[in-house]
């Protein structure tokens, strides 16, 4: 082991540690299209910073493989312009800390719509349906009920109840 550099044992590390997470990320989005009929193990693993939780983005919080909600900083959703439907990796430090990356962004597509508020919630009408956004954008843009805005969705938007605002116009 003394003839092979260093270099190249923490290349291989660090291939090994994406691998790991590319596997994570596929196993839940199987685990989110054939549901847990194929009883999919969580991908919940100890890690050198603590412990490392994977799921999926729901347009607030992020839904753990575990099954478990973990809040997502409006700051750091909106300013990431996280996606309904986005895979998310999650870091719980030794000492409490949460840290999150995204690792798996779905496909998107944009849209323009009116941004209007409702009963303390906004929401971007797109040609009739409506999608909620979080207020630390709406605040971030300064953009106030009736502005036009420009949006991101899943490219499947179906089933999507929120967008990411991506600007206003």
């Amino acid at each position: 082991m003394a003839d092979v550099p260093e270099k190249q044992i923490k290349r291989l590390r660090t291939l090994i540690q994406e691998a790991e997470t590319n596997l994570s990320a596929a196993n839940e989005l199987l685990m989110s299209l054939v549901g847990d009929d194929d009883k999919i193990a969580p991908v919940v693993r100890e890690d050198t910073l603590g412990k490392v939780v994977e799921g999926v983005f729901d347009g607030q919080l992020m839904v753990g493989s575990d099954g478990k909600p973990y809040p997502v900083p409006a700051n750091y959703a909106s300013k990431s312009k996280l996606v309904q439907g986005d895979i998310l990796k999650l870091t719980i430090t030794d000492d409490g800390k949460f840290l999150y990356k995204q690792i798996g962004p779905i496909p998107r597509k944009q849209m323009i719509g009116a941004l209007i508020l409702e009963n303390g919630h906004y929401f971007v009408d797109v040609a009739g349906k409506k999608f909620r956004v979080l207020l630390a954008s709406v605040t971030y843009f300064k953009a106030k009920p009736g502005d036009q805005v420009s949006v991101n969705v899943p490219e499947d938007d179906s089933n999507a109840e929120w967008a990411a605002l991506e600007a206003a116009l």
